[in-house]
């Protein structure tokens, strides 16, 4: 049975959608699986990079024993030149066999294992500049096949010192140190202005300082995950610390921005029934969207439910960033009309209108755009992407410190207690 070309498009476009491993040394277990194509990690290599495979525990088994054919079983690599032609060769051909067809790196089939029983390791130079996708397939769909296998991608550019790193992240470590500096230096001046102006100082400013905290910590995590998978090939745990802040620290902005676009505590001390339900309904999918990428991170897509994890990301994510622009149209809208003739509404609206376009331009910015880069710029320089995410954070968390800073002289105008009933009612 030949592997259907369908199948073949759908794993192969994931190449487009996933990073290149950011944990360059794998151990992954495939159990009684028949899959048509698997992918099992992405990497840049250098001219000096190396590719290492280990099977283990291997294990066939097929109904037909007569038909079962090791040499249509194996790995290839696949890169983006040839992404594109094996796309059009899948169209042409719906019933093509990828070890019929010549566009791909082909590495060994099990043909190649003349001991199942024992360990089989293969190790390859690259000797090309190149990103690649490392994928499975088998041929023969009625095969349910059993195995361990163990991955290492990583570049030797200096001819001593292994990099575990892709090519376009080796920068990671040194581009997330710096910018957890930078936030450590922003937290002790927000530190510092709410100390010096403790009379105007509210709730809303508190969970700011615990939100950069979490901001900067999770930037620490990520630059110290990075940096032993570069040295190591693996995080040793820092990717545990990396989740929890990070988890933490997008909820708490999310929220920020909620609580700001509602206008607490200066257009109203309480929130609105149907502002705690936006913000019950943003913290909900918030939260299940980091449960969703940490699943898509931590699994990989060789994972039979990447697919799904995905997709809850991509809907989660996408309902989270609807929802959150809601409170600040509302505080728009109830100051549109007061504005025309109260001056202090009308100082109050110009904010909340530049808060709206901020809270916008970031989200299609750092949604978009940055997905828009990724794909225009070539691999060597993914790690361009990722600074450009960081900066529009930033400029997100210092625009709005500087908005909402508690001052005696501010952008906002704090109502009275007659207008903020009004505004209740």
């Amino acid at each position: 049975m030949k592997v259907f070309g369908t199948t073949v498009i759908s794993v192969v476009f994931l190449f487009l959608f996933i990073d290149p491993s950011t944990a360059a040394i794998k151990s992954i277990k495939i159990q009684s699986d028949n899959r048509s194509v698997i992918l099992l990690g992405k990497f840049g290599f250098t001219h000096y990079g190396n590719l290492s495979i280990s099977i283990s525990n291997l294990s066939v088994s097929d109904p037909v024993a007569s038909l079962y054919d090791p040499s249509v079983i194996g790995f290839f690599l696949l890169s983006d030149e040839t992404l594109i032609e094996l796309v059009f060769e899948a169209q042409r051909n719906p019933n093509f066999c990828v070890w019929d067809i010549h566009l791909v790196s082909y590495l060994f089939t099990l043909r190649d294992i003349s001991d199942p029983q024992s360990s089989f390791h293969k190790s390859y130079s690259m000797t090309f500049s190149e990103e690649y996708a490392l994928f499975y397939a088998n041929c023969n769909t009625r095969s349910l096949v059993t195995m361990d296998i163990h991955t290492e991608m990583y570049n030797i550019d200096d001819g001593a010192t292994k990099d575990y790193l892709s090519a376009g992240l080796t920068q990671l470590p040194s581009l997330y140190f710096i910018f957890s500096l930078m936030y450590l230096s922003f937290l002790g001046f927000w530190i510092s202005l709410c100390f010096n102006n403790q009379r105007c100082v509210h709730r809303v400013h508190l969970l700011m300082g615990v939100s950069l905290t979490m901001q900067t910590l999770s930037l620490f995590c990520a630059a110290e995950d990075n940096h032993y998978v570069k040295v190591t090939g693996t995080p040793h745990g820092w990717n545990v610390l990396f989740w929890i802040f990070q988890f933490i620290s997008s909820v708490l902005l999310f929220t920020l921005i909620v609580l700001m676009g509602a206008g607490l505590p200066y257009l109203k001390p309480v929130l609105h029934a149907r502002e705690k339900i936006v913000l019950m309904i943003v913290i909900t999918f918030k939260v299940l969207a980091n449960v969703a990428s940490m699943m898509m991170d931590e699994t990989g897509p060789y994972n039979k439910d990447w697919m799904t994890w995905r997709q809850v990301y991509m809907w989660s994510d996408t309902i989270s960033c609807s929802v959150i622009i809601l409170p600040v149209g509302w505080s728009i809208r109830f100051l549109t009309e007061p504005s025309k003739t109260d001056e202090k509404s009308r100082r109050n609206l110009t904010l909340f209108v530049r808060l709206f376009r901020l809270v916008v331009c970031y989200l299609v910015f750092a949604r978009v755009g940055v997905i828009a880069l990724m794909d225009i710029t070539t691999y060597k320089f993914q790690w361009v992407s990722s600074a450009v995410e960081e900066v529009a954070c930033l400029v997100l968390y210092l625009v709005m410190c500087y908005m909402f800073r508690p001052a005696e002289k501010s952008e906002y105008v704090v109502l009275d207690n007659e207008e903020a009933a009004s505004q209740d009612g």
